[in-house]
């Protein structure tokens, strides 16, 4: 008889062990539980995002959305480093002073050397340790990897993965080549020295698309607002009348 599976449970479960285990061995329990999810961001591994949800009753928790689309084309150690990434945003937003909008300041990079993430623009020894975009590698011989490997010993994994993962381009001169297709999960991966990742934080808000290619159009009897691209001829679904692009000179037609 075939075993049920149930794959929310199963992947959401694990995102919240690791964070429960990483909360406990780098950060001595001292954050809050925020809210998990997985997230499809190009370009992005996760990010962390303050006070995003509210319940029904006025609470509010942060986010730690995580990229699926990674989980296979990069090692385990990779989406975990990612995690604690995100972790040391939520541990600067409740007990130290973040930097504006996405900059990763100085207080935030000495908490991530400290948990053996070095902080890198580059993701290669020598780059910027603060800066808007940040990338960072695996320290040989910190806490993170450390602990990383006491979790997997245990038996940690992430069970389920993208089958159509994004490419992740790597640094030739360390060995590495462009991921792309389908890869398998590299569930014993060789030790690690120097690991990229990329993370773009939103700690305020997350930045709203680009509508400056759309108008606004507003009922010439009623009043009510609607936005849609230039050129459209719109009635008002409440009084029938025509519906006038406000950016439009005095006079124009409707859809002019």
């Amino acid at each position: 008889m075939k075993t049920a599976i149930h794959p929310t449970r199963e992947a959401y479960a694990e995102l919240q062990l690791a964070y429960d285990f990483y909360n406990a061995a780098l950060f001595g329990g001292e954050l809050p539980q925020c809210l998990l999810t997985l997230q499809r961001r190009k370009g992005m591994y996760g990010f962390f995002s303050r006070t995003r949800f509210v319940d029904r009753v006025g609470q509010k928790t942060d986010e730690i959305a995580m990229n699926p689309a990674y989980f296979a084309s990069t090692s385990i150690e990779d989406v975990l480093s990612t995690l604690v990434h995100e972790m040391v945003h939520l541990w600067q937003h409740h007990r130290g002073a973040p930097g504006r909008r996405s900059y990763h300041n100085k207080e935030w990079s000495q908490r991530m050397v400290a948990l053996g993430l070095q902080p890198s623009s580059t993701g290669e020894p020598g780059g910027a340790a603060t800066g808007e975009q940040m990338n960072h590698y695996i320290m040989a011989q910190g806490q993170f990897i450390i602990r990383t490997r006491e979790l997997l010993a245990s038996g940690f994994a992430l069970t389920w993965f993208d089958r159509y993962p994004a490419a992740v381009a790597r640094s030739a001169k360390r060995g590495h080549t462009a991921a792309g297709g389908l890869m398998p999960v590299n569930t014993t991966p060789p030790p690690l020295v120097e690991v990229e990742d990329l993370d773009v934080v939103v700690e305020a808000e997350l930045a709203q698309p680009d509508r400056s290619h759309r108008r606004k159009y507003r009922c010439a009897s009623c009043g009510i607002s609607a936005w849609g691209k230039p050129g459209l001829h719109l009635v008002c679904g409440s009084c029938r009348a025509d519906m006038r692009d406000t950016a439009a000179p005095a006079g124009a037609a409707p859809g002019q």
